[in-house]
């Protein structure tokens, strides 16, 4: 999906609020099994970076990961057939929510561990210095990724080898429900800054002021200037997981969220295009919705005889009797 002007950026950054209201509106009815991690109020974040990146260039998401595949690219009906399951999914419905890949659109996997991606980001970077590709790989994280040591084991290999690699904190303050300012010593930017790498701090409810860092950041890797940081603060207006809404947590306040509903992105967006132009993203995005939510429910669940295909790279099935 190219994101080069405000139009294509706006529609994208609806896109990704509409798939995640379908998505939680199919968690209610069951259609979506076991939840999802909704990703409403954060769109600026994957809209802003993933419009910096070339055709080339690969990136590893997270368990709040619908928006950063959306913006790469993917096609909302194959997605929501993967998020309820079903064989037509962008895995064959063996991913879910939390697993989407696409390797033909530089998709190396979302992931359920918390701050896995960052390795697997930088190995994709190392194998591009080696191969002499001007491909950046793009490494989103949460802020409760910043104490994980992976992460900074991630950050000291790309620093000490100048690999081209982005790495992305979405800090929406809050770890589930801890929140970042009780268990976050220092700084993101700063742990960056302990390993000689340009960090650099964004409004991440602000599509273009992410843009725009994403696109020195990008750019500088892609020059052989080594790794970038940014941290985009952002908000999710929605609890973790949907089963928040059965658990009736409360650990930030109405008026907290309704603070954070005035800088809401996509209203920011739309203020840089005439109410005609908004008005039509609107509609083709609504249509182009219902035509996923079709595809997404009239593809067949998977049968149980092949639970154990594509269980292992090669293709081999586990021997018999290895699996209970």
């Amino acid at each position: 999906m190219p994101l080069g002007g405000p139009v294509e950026r706006y529609r994208a950054l609806r896109l990704i609020r509409g798939f995640e209201e379908l998505a939680l509106a199919l968690v209610t009815s069951g259609a979506i099994p076991g939840g999802i991690h909704p990703y409403i109020g954060q769109e600026a974040v994957a809209v802003g970076v993933c419009s910096a990146l070339g055709p080339a260039d690969r990136l590893t998401s997270t368990h709040r990961g619908h928006g950063h595949v959306l913006a790469r690219g993917v096609d909302p009906g194959r997605l929501l057939a993967e998020l309820a399951g079903r064989v037509d999914g962008l895995n064959r419905g063996r991913g879910g929510s939390m697993h989407a890949a696409d390797l033909a659109l530089g998709i190396l996997g979302a992931n359920g561990i918390v701050g896995a991606g960052a390795p697997i980001a930088v190995g994709a970077a190392w194998a591009a210095k080696q191969a002499r590709s001007a491909s950046v790989a793009v490494a989103f994280f949460g802020d409760g990724a910043l104490n994980q040591g992976v992460l900074l084991e991630s950050l000291n290999l790309a620093a000490m080898w100048r690999l081209p690699v982005v790495f992305v904190c979405e800090n929406n303050g809050y770890a589930t429900t801890l929140p970042a300012a009780t268990a976050v010593a220092g700084s993101a930017t700063g742990r960056a800054a302990a390993f000689g790498i340009p960090a650099e701090e964004v409004d991440g409810m602000d599509t273009e002021a992410v843009r725009a860092a994403a696109l020195r950041a990008v750019e500088r890797a892609r020059g052989g200037g080594g790794p970038g940081f940014l941290e985009c603060r952002t908000y999710r207006y929605e609890g973790h997981h949907t089963m928040e809404r059965r658990m009736k947590l409360r650990y930030r306040s109405p008026e907290e969220v309704e603070a954070w509903r005035a800088h809401d992105p996509l209203p920011r967006a739309a203020a840089l295009l005439d109410p005609a132009t908004v008005a039509g993203l609107d509609r083709a995005v609504a249509e182009r919705l219902g035509a996923a939510r079709e595809f997404a429910l009239a593809s067949a669940h998977p049968d149980p005889a092949g639970a154990l295909d594509h269980l292992y790279a090669d293709g081999l099935r586990p021997r018999a009797g290895a699996v209970a």
